[in-house]
């Protein structure tokens, strides 16, 4: 017979074994430690196992009990130490763990401010930074690659043909049309600020710049057209392969066509909102009806899925959760930003709202089961209008 151990003894061989009961509730454990709500949980790397509610079975010299106890996990809770840690290799758990943070990702070659506001502090939206300093030779080259036609099968269209500089950064029809003639399936969303998003397109295909341009120049629906034609196209100009000679160094090819059209779009940028005034302390950029707006937009739940520097494009979310909304496909959508949102009517992923005040009325129903009044909406929409940026030195989506 196995020799029972008293109570001192299992006190004591719990203790080296670093194992402390809570509550005597069941817990599922796999792996490293987090901290969430106060609570720090340290972990070692192991299997799920769960707690039994009852005490682990410490008779004998059981081999079986032994790696039941080291799965245990220690509780700490703020001052009051549930548990001790014994061993130096838990402790350096510890110091790793508790060096660590959560930080959103970078955005594609946009260098951050380092310095925040307290205001901006405060709010789940941050102001647009600066356009970033880039080499201005590839901007410039990356410029002239998109408004030019030849990147396209039958030098019909350009990127400007459905992306306006000089206007939204898109277009003003619901669905535009590809170098088929045939509509495009979904609307055509700005390019402004489209680099902070952290994936490109409706749908989040793309992770990064140069894959989407990259995507879309053979795409059927957009230039259907090849890389190789291309670079052929752009080496027979004597003035372009000087472009690319000052600014690459080389000759034109696959890599730098797409990298120079990547760089030109990193600084279409449009700082300058009202609203980023009032977040970095101009307390009078805001009328007191875009401030109800504001809070509105925030109590009502809208900031959960449109916050961050882009006012949206960081996440993906289901349309339609309590009501219909839109076309039904694609179901999952990347969060569209709402950066210059008063500027890019139509809305939603088909086009199918033609005015902000429609959008923002169905968005309430579908996505919050909120049915807002004729106030509220005036006011969301008086708050969206703030975030209407400047490019090149006018306001996006104004007049020429």
């Amino acid at each position: 017979m196995p020799r029972t151990r008293c109570g001192a003894t299992r006190r004591r061989w719990r203790r080296r074994r670093g194992l402390c009961r809570v509550n005597s509730h069941r817990r599922e454990a796999s792996g490293l430690g987090i901290v969430m709500n106060g609570w720090f949980i340290i972990a070692r790397s192991f299997p799920n196992r769960s707690f039994p509610r009852g005490r682990p079975a410490l008779s004998g010299n059981s081999s079986a009990s032994r790696p039941r106890a080291r799965s245990n996990l220690l509780f700490l809770h703020q001052s009051k130490i549930v548990g001790f840690v014994r061993s130096p290799l838990r402790w350096a758990c510890v110091l790793v763990l508790a060096s660590l943070h959560q930080s959103p990702a970078p955005a594609q070659g946009i260098e951050q401010p380092t310095e925040i506001d307290s205001v901006a502090l405060k709010e789940p939206i941050t102001p647009i930074p600066a356009p970033p300093a880039l080499d201005p030779l590839k901007v410039k080259l990356g410029e002239r690659l998109f408004r030019d036609s030849r990147l396209s099968r039958d030098n019909s269209r350009s990127c400007v043909s459905c992306h306006d500089l000089s206007g939204n950064g898109a277009g003003r029809k619901s669905l535009d049309q590809g170098v088929d003639g045939s509509m495009l399936p979904l609307n055509t969303p700005t390019v402004f600020n489209a680099t902070l998003s952290f994936r490109l397109g409706w749908e989040g295909r793309y992770r990064s710049l140069d894959r989407q341009i990259a995507a879309l120049i053979e795409a059927s629906h957009a230039m259907d057209n090849k890389l190789p034609e291309i670079v052929r196209r752009l080496n027979a100009d004597p003035d372009t392969r000087g472009q690319f000679v000052a600014a690459y160094g080389g000759l034109p090819d696959a890599g730098n066509i797409v990298d120079a059209i990547a760089t030109f779009e990193r600084t279409l940028l449009t700082p300058g909102s009202r609203f980023d005034r009032w977040l970095t302390g101009d307390a009078n950029a805001l009328s007191p009806a875009e401030l109800s707006g504001y809070r509105l937009f925030k109590s009502l739940g809208c900031v959960s899925c449109h916050q961050g520097v882009n006012v949206g494009g960081n996440l993906f979310q289901r349309h339609g959760i309590f009501h219909p909304l839109a076309s039904p496909r694609p179901e999952i959508l990347r969060v569209p930003s709402l950066r210059n949102v008063a500027a890019t009517a139509p809305y939603f992923h088909d086009g199918s709202a033609p005015t902000l005040e429609d959008a923002v009325r169905k968005m309430g129903l579908a996505q919050l089961n909120a049915s807002l009044t004729d106030q509220q909406v005036k006011d969301i929409v008086a708050y969206l209008g703030t975030l209407t940026g400047s490019f090149r030195g006018k306001p996006v989506g104004a007049e020429p």
